[in-house]
């Protein structure tokens, strides 16, 4: 029965070690949200916006995606693996902060 909920949930990923190996952190909330505060290290492309700006993004490194409450991001990390990214979703960003 464990495994069938790993299987469901998935394995947790360490977003310390993947920031410390170079991830990048791509925050896909609006500018007026991101401007309010976010992780510093990050890089803001709204969610809208993200098709057209993935050559913002270096593909030979893992991107870790944030906003408010990760629902975004999810959408986001499945933008970016659809076009070849080694995406991870963060969730939230004030999350996310606490784990890196």
């Amino acid at each position: 029965m464990f495994n069938w909920f790993k299987n469901l949930f998935g394995k947790k990923t360490d977003f310390h070690a993947l920031v410390k190996n170079g991830a990048q952190i791509i925050d896909v909330r609006t500018p007026t949200e991101y401007e309010n505060g976010h992780i510093f290290s990050s890089i803001n492309i709204p969610l809208q916006n993200l098709n057209k700006e993935l050559t913002k993004i270096d593909k030979s490194r893992p991107v870790i995606t944030c906003c408010a409450s990760g629902i975004r991001s999810l959408s986001a990390q499945s933008i970016l693996k659809a076009n070849g990214y080694e995406a991870y979703n963060g969730g939230s960003w004030t999350s996310l902060q606490t784990k890196i």
